[in-house]
């Protein structure tokens, strides 16, 4: 009744991806070029049923000095609900990983978290990762608003901060150009200096964005005073949903509320594309007052919107060497503070 195959199709894959309108762009086909351009190995797996496809899952090989495993980030697409079908899908993966040699299995879905998806992974062997890789508690702000009512569904300060950045000269540009990574790059640096987080290199950077903008779904936008950018951002579009996956800002002119008045005008663009949704990413639970992304999370939280909560992280141990990654991410996670 159901079948696993590799699809190959970029037009196949991406029509489903888009069809299931999940809140991620990392199930994209483009998703897996810039893999791939990063020296990942990649499948795209189709679970087809009579022919038709009914599940999709992008499986990345990630190699690491404590030893290798397959990820399926914000994956699979498929109708949680088909227990056969997902059985099938994640059945095929376990075998690829076995043929691959690696340590374990890590899914990250990007279905929303209830206790029977859970329950189900359970039942297949996995158990919760000890770290997470990708968002899984994401703000997201719904766009079918008038521009007027999104400003007054905002908090107070936050408004007024968009306002107050337009009155102090800052201006917003967007960019399609990749020689503006290095600008980009540049405030990204300084910013993973001054809130001490490790950053991504610049190469990643500048296959990400190449990886997107090919296909017209990336955009730079910068925040600049008396011509200097101050603010940053990375936006991914989908064709219902544009992603704020990569930001930075300098702290040069404190009195300043550049990233104010840039997410108003990145969110102004989402609308006019089309967009049903923006996606601010990753927040921190409110309750979690001393987590490193406390006050990133309220800036967020600031522009009005809702939490959606996925499915956590699972692993699928297959080897003894799974246990050493468990330890270091476990260690990892405790520094971080997460």
């Amino acid at each position: 009744m159901w079948e696993v195959k590799e699809i190959y199709s970029e037009s196949e894959w991406s029509d489903f991806v888009n069809n299931a309108r999940a809140h991620t762009f990392l199930q994209s086909w483009e998703w897996g070029e810039f893999n791939r351009a990063m020296g990942s190995s990649i499948w795209r797996l189709g679970v087809l049923e009579g022919g038709k496809l009914a599940g999709v899952a992008l499986v990345l090989k990630v190699t690491a000095r404590r030893g290798s495993f397959l990820f399926v980030p914000h994956g699979p697409l498929v109708d949680w609900n088909a227990e056969e079908c997902l059985r099938k899908l994640l059945s095929h993966i376990r075998r690829i990983a076995k043929e691959e040699g690696v340590a374990f299995v890590r899914v990250a879905p990007s279905q929303k978290k209830d206790e029977a998806g859970a329950a189900f992974l359970r039942n297949m062997g996995f158990r919760l990762s000890p770290i997470h890789t990708h968002a899984e508690l994401l703000w997201l702000l719904d766009l079918s608003p008038s521009e007027s009512e999104l400003l007054k569904n905002m908090r107070k300060q936050t408004r007024y901060s968009v306002q107050k950045a337009g009155k102090d000269g800052v201006s917003v540009e967007v960019s399609l150009n990749p020689e503006d990574v290095e600008k980009f790059y540049a405030i990204y640096r300084a910013t993973a200096v001054e809130q001490k987080f490790r950053p991504f290199s610049r190469e990643y950077i500048e296959k990400e964005f190449a990886a997107f903008s090919k296909s017209d779904s990336a955009r730079l936008f910068f925040a600049k005073y008396q011509g200097e950018p101050v603010s940053a951002a990375l936006i991914v579009f989908s064709p219902h949903e544009a992603f704020y996956h990569q930001g930075a800002s300098s702290k040069k002119f404190p009195q300043l509320t550049p990233s104010h008045l840039l997410q108003w005008e990145i969110i102004r663009e989402a609308k006019r594309r089309g967009s049903r949704t923006y996606n601010f990413w990753g927040v921190s639970r409110q309750e979690e007052i001393n987590h490193p992304w406390v006050g990133l999370s309220s800036f967020k939280r600031g522009f009005g919107g809702y939490e959606e909560e996925f499915i956590p992280s699972h692993d699928l141990p297959l080897s003894y060497k799974y246990w050493l990654t468990f330890a270091v991410e476990k260690v990892r996670r405790f520094r971080r503070g997460v």
